[in-house]
């Protein structure tokens, strides 16, 4: 006979959260369905005999959290290892566009400025940033509404952005001496753009299941 049981589930932002859960949930031998909201952040199980220690073990395995409770933390999840690599390469995109277009701007267009390397590379940072919540945004409008699309790329890690930035900019001024893009530094710019947040983003992922791509 079928029952129904409704959990509490934290960390879910958006739809692709609540279809992670769902998914989760659904496939577990003994639920039927699953309907879940990320607005109210509810799970409304129909199930014929599952426990509610396996459903919520089903749940903090994709990343979130069940009546305040989530997973026991580890490194060994090559589900969320493979996610964060995907949330990374978005991100790396999102900010290699304006970062590299800032500073071929001033090298090849805007090249008598006086500015130093420093500043370049200053500006070069905030606008990849920049172009990385535009593309988020963008990627998010499938769905949600837009003006819920700008807010959960907004509140993307600003850590996971920066030191992504930091470490593309570190590796360019180390190998060319400055602000420079020529055709060898990219791919080790990119490298170490991709490296250096990925862990970071991995933790915050499996931990709280915050990230939504």
């Amino acid at each position: 006979m079928a029952e129904t049981i409704r959990l509490e589930v934290g960390g879910m932002t958006c739809d692709g959260c609540s279809n992670r859960v769902k998914s989760a949930l659904e496939d577990l031998p003994r639920v039927i369905t699953a309907a879940v909201s990320h607005q109210d952040g509810s799970a409304e199980v129909s199930h014929e005999g599952a426990t509610s220690e396996e459903l919520g073990d089903a749940i903090r395995s994709v990343g979130y959290t069940v009546d305040g409770r989530g997973e026991e933390f580890n490194w060994r999840d090559r589900a969320v290892w493979r996610q964060s690599a995907n949330n990374t390469k978005w991100c790396l995109i999102g900010c290699s566009i304006g970062d590299f277009g800032t500073i071929a701007a001033f090298q090849f267009v805007f090249t008598e400025t006086g500015w130093s390397a420093m500043m370049i590379m200053a500006l070069a940072m905030f606008n990849g940033i920049m172009t990385s919540i535009a593309l988020e945004t963008f990627i998010l409008l499938s769905q949600m509404p837009l003006y819920e699309a700008f807010r959960v790329a907004i509140g993307m890690s600003l850590i996971s952005m920066l030191s992504m930035e930091a470490a593309m900019n570190i590796v360019d001024l180390v190998l060319t001496g400055g602000a420079k893009l020529t055709w060898w530094v990219i791919a080790p710019m990119l490298i170490a753009g991709f490296l250096t947040p990925w862990p970071y983003n991995y933790w915050r992922l499996k931990k709280y299941g915050v990230a939504c791509h």
